[in-house]
């Protein structure tokens, strides 16, 4: 191929990475404000591939001024490209479907890009009259730019610029492409003149969208969150969004509520408290050698640490952003009073599931306080595997729990959970309460050793437990248990079918 058209094959490389780009961006946004991961990235997969058919399919009418049509798929990519964020966060906001405008987004810009690759092809071959060098040369650098877009973006794009950020920056290249091409063939560009101006000005919109991604993005939020936005940070894995009302300080991890001060300690003390009067009743002492894997907000730690004899924490939470904020920010250590930075306690920033794979400890309490399992990666993390690692560094006579969603909103998810820890030989006993901020929560417990409802918290300062309310907590209303329990399934590493009695709860109440 001559030197003529290294150019054309360059902007192949960005537009294929952008795209790919775009893409993820779509799947990741719609993820985070609906759920369900497998569900909005098959989807996004599936209509991108039928629309870069739908793409390829029409260009075959573009039959003159192929230059003039390719810098219009350029414009156009940009375009709808680089307000893809900020149009699904509004349309979350203010349309009702938002699906429909999830899907047009993918199929405008999956046609623009099926259309891409059959217009160049054509223009080149009107010079080169080599469709076989044409042809493998296109799809090269379109494949290594599609590689490309899907390393950056989860690597270094959303973690350091945001999804806002990112979509400009993305049409601002595809803009940017058609801004080259005029410059280079701009012989062969028809009305050249209006289009430099059109692609001059939406390529100054993009640079002014990407400066101020943090003004939308704040604006954004307000209609997202109820409260005041006081922290938000995108971190390599999370979303992490701090609101105030008053005295209420809340925090939110991919738009989920983790806490609300105004009764986390309600959650907190159920969470902790019930597992340690157990461990005190099996044990016949209280726990010295103590787990918690997630937590990284420090409030699970600050109750742990009311316990004299404990001699040794380790919290195991993936994100050290969450961790660091939740160590310095005043807002919270307040709330924690300062538990992360104990000298009993250690934090390890790494995954739970590795964390257990390789742990050598033997802990006298196991507390697992995870997010919902609304994803994958969530999933495995409350699968039969994960409880059989738990088993392997929990002390004879020790006791876990975990976080198990409601039993009223999601009633299959939390006796799912229940029924895969049992089904790892443990002794297991369910218990719940009143959060005012989530509703009906759930806990289970699991041990080697027969559990008991007969607990007391004496000599242990608490603002919700009791040693007679706690008898309340073992007792479940017939509409918080399914008609047919023998019907629920283990959740298994292989088949997660827990996620799928979530997501059924999610879109029952939504």
């Amino acid at each position: 191929m001559s030197k003529r058209y290294r150019l054309l094959m360059l902007t192949t490389l960005i537009i294929s990475g952008c795209s790919m780009c775009y893409e993820l961006i779509i799947s990741a946004v719609s993820s985070y404000l609906l759920g369900n991961s497998t569900l909005q990235y098959s989807i996004t997969i599936g209509l991108y591939m039928a629309s870069l058919g739908l793409g390829s399919y029409i260009s075959k009418y573009f039959n003159k001024k192929l230059f003039n049509i390719f810098v219009l798929i350029e414009l156009g990519i940009g375009i709808v490209g680089g307000l893809s964020s900020l149009v699904l966060f509004l349309a979350n906001v203010y349309v009702s479907n938002y699906a429909v405008v999830m899907y047009l987004e993918i199929i405008i810009i999956g046609t623009f890009a099926g259309a891409e690759i059959p217009v160049m092809t054509r223009i080149i071959e009107e010079d080169e009259k080599n469709l076989k060098v044409t042809l493998s040369s296109i799809f090269s650098f379109d494949y290594i730019g599609g590689l490309i877009g899907s390393v950056a973006f989860p690597l270094i794009l959303l973690p350091k610029l945001g999804y806002f950020a990112t979509s400009f920056l993305c049409g601002f290249l595809n803009i940017l492409c058609s801004l080259l091409i005029m410059f280079k063939y701009g012989e062969r560009v028809h009305h050249i003149k209006k289009f430099r101006v059109a692609a001059g000005v939406l390529a100054v919109f993009m640079v002014l969208g990407m400066v101020f991604s943090d003004n939308i993005s704040k604006g954004i939020e307000g209609g997202l969150y109820r409260d005041t936005v006081i922290l938000t940070e995108q971190t390599k894995y999370q979303k992490v969004v701090m609101t105030k009302h008053r005295d209420d300080v809340r925090l939110y991890i991919d738009g989920n509520c983790q806490f609300s001060t105004a009764d986390e300690y309600r959650y907190h003390e159920a969470l902790v408290h019930v597992p340690m009067a157990e461990e005190r009743v099996i044990a016949g002492k209280d726990a010295e050698n103590v787990l918690i894997l997630g937590g990284g907000d420090g409030l699970a730690a600050r109750e742990v640490l009311k316990y004299d004899d404990v001699k040794k924490i380790d919290l195991v939470d993936l994100d050290s952003e969450m961790t660091r904020i939740c160590s310095e920010n005043p807002q919270v250590t307040s709330i924690n009073k300062n538990s992360l930075k104990s000298e009993k306690l250690t934090i390890h920033n790494e995954d739970g599931y590795e964390y257990l794979e390789n742990c050598k400890e033997q802990y006298d309490l196991i507390i697992i306080d995870l997010p919902d399992p609304n994803s994958e990666v969530l999933n495995k993390l409350y699968s039969n595997v994960f409880y059989r690692m738990v088993s392997n560094c929990l002390a004879e006579r020790g006791v876990f729990v975990c976080q198990s969603t409601s039993p009223y909103y999601a009633k299959n998810a939390f006796w799912c959970i229940n029924k895969t820890i049992k089904s790892e030989g443990f002794h297991a006993l369910a218990y719940h309460n009143q959060v005012p901020a989530f509703g009906d929560w759930g806990y289970n417990m699991g041990s080697n050793q027969e559990l008991t409802e007969n607990l007391s918290f004496e000599g242990i300062e608490t603002k919700y437990l009791t040693s007679e309310n706690v008898k309340t907590l073992f007792a479940f209303g017939k509409d918080e248990v399914p008609a047919d329990l023998s019907k629920i399934e283990i959740n298994r590493l292989t088949k997660p079918v827990l996620m799928q009695y979530y997501n059924d709860a999610v879109d029952k109440w939504n």
